[in-house]
């Protein structure tokens, strides 16, 4: 079940929600039922409300932002922690003064100020916090909009939740939702709270610090089994595997075998595991995947242009994008550096080049056998030795000096082209 939180109306766009949807999409995360809004199951929330304060656990809270701070100011003052003073709480031989004019209340949660939750967390184990250690949560806000805290029980009730795994930055919602929950007489789900990723710096991840969207990942040519699989390895393990597809991570996961210490984000572990499936997937979807790469960068080109030229460049490639880079030189100008011309297209080797090319032209199969025998007869004839002829083609024809075996990578090129860019030689 897909649900979207939303209601933190200043931080929930429509942009953010078609981000979540895109993702998920891409990574294979389908769902069942959803997307389910929160901001549409405001009168569901109400209707809880009302239940809350009919049965004397939730209240009306008339404080203002000003009377708040000045409490706060006092509290820290006196050296204590900055707490709700339950001044709009009823009890029983209190007496509360008259609502302000002109103030819309908030509504509280009545928190018991005594005793402790505890709960067996399925990552952290036994936790225990003092129900002194909280006070009275904000459940829904002046404008009728609830807060996260109440809203997720609200749901999770409603829809059955049997398990919550979220961030250990929780940890502190936990006690507050638990006690709602029994408020509510709602069957409590068992809680999870995974430790936060760090960068490879060592610090918590953030947009700040290197943290980019998922889609971005989807643009610079990672594949979504790659990124699943090393996600699921970001805290969870199973034995010794490290590659595994979507289809075990299902199988194995059992809520069990989780990290309580931070997993480190590492991009050449990411590479690796990527690197891996751009391997191993079928051919012609990788071909299509690069001919939209090469569609970025304005080369309009067909798949069946470059599908027979995937495999002989994939085993090199961490990422689509990195792929993409190399088949580039098939479809585009090959602009060497000044420096590898200067390096390698010296005047010694400039006759074995007219050989070559001569070699080339003549050829009536134009396959790696032929160029193989051309590139023979050209050293055979030059006194040089292979790396000295093949590095200057390279340079010429490829736009770098390090390739795949050079009769296989001039096999793909066309003719004519190959031998225009030897004549500058």
């Amino acid at each position: 079940m897909l649900r979207i939180e939303d209601t933190d109306v200043a931080r929930s766009t429509q942009d953010s929600v078609d981000q979540i949807i895109a993702a998920m999409n891409w990574l294979g995360l389908s769902y069942d039922e959803g997307p389910i809004y929160q901001m549409q199951r405001l009168h569901r929330y109400q209707a809880v409300v009302e239940q809350l304060i009919a049965e004397g656990t939730a209240y009306r809270c008339y404080a203002t932002p000003e009377d708040l701070e000045a409490m706060r100011e006092a509290q820290r003052a006196r050296g204590e922690k900055t707490l709700y003073d339950r001044r709009w709480r009823p009890e029983p031989g209190k007496t509360l003064p008259a609502p302000p004019e002109g103030v819309k209340p908030v509504i509280r949660f009545a928190n018991p100020v005594d005793g402790d939750v505890t709960w067996d967390d399925l990552v952290k184990g036994p936790i225990t916090i003092n129900n002194r250690e909280i006070d009275d949560l904000i459940i829904v806000r002046q404008d009728g909009v609830p807060t996260y805290n109440f809203a997720v029980v609200v749901d999770d009730w409603d829809m059955r939740i049997s398990h919550v795994f979220r961030g250990d930055e929780h940890v502190n919602n936990t006690p507050w939702q638990i006690n709602i929950f029994k408020a509510l007489e709602a069957p409590l789900p068992s809680f999870g709270h995974l430790p936060i990723i760090l960068g490879d710096d060592g610090l918590k991840l953030s947009k700040r610090r290197g943290a980019v969207s998922v889609m971005d990942y989807a643009a610079n040519g990672y594949l979504p089994e790659g990124m699943l699989n090393y996600l699921a390895r970001l805290g969870w393990s199973h034995g010794d595997d490290e590659l595994f597809s979507a289809e075990q991570m299902v199988s194995w996961f059992d809520g069990g075998h989780l990290s309580k210490s931070p997993a480190q984000w590492d991009p050449a572990k990411l590479d690796w595991v990527n690197g891996h499936y751009v391997k191993h997937i079928d051919e012609a979807r990788l071909a299509d995947l690069v001919v939209a790469q090469l569609a970025r960068r304005g080369i309009a080109v067909g798949v069946d242009e470059v599908q027979p030229k995937v495999g002989l460049f994939k085993d090199r490639c961490a990422t689509v994008a990195a792929l993409a880079d190399w088949l580039v030189m098939y479809f585009t100008p090959a602009n060497p550096s000044a420096d590898d011309l200067a390096a390698h297209v010296t005047d010694a080797v400039r006759p074995a080049l007219k050989v070559l090319a001569e070699r080339l032209a003549a050829l009536t199969d134009w396959n790696k056998a032929a160029m193989q025998q051309a590139l023979k007869e050209t050293l055979s004839i030059s006194g040089l030795k292979m790396p000295q002829l093949a590095v200057p083609v390279r340079v010429l024809v490829c736009g770098r000096a390090q390739t795949p075996p050079l009769d296989a990578v001039l096999e793909h090129f066309d003719k004519k082209k190959v031998l225009e860019r030897l004549q500058v030689a």
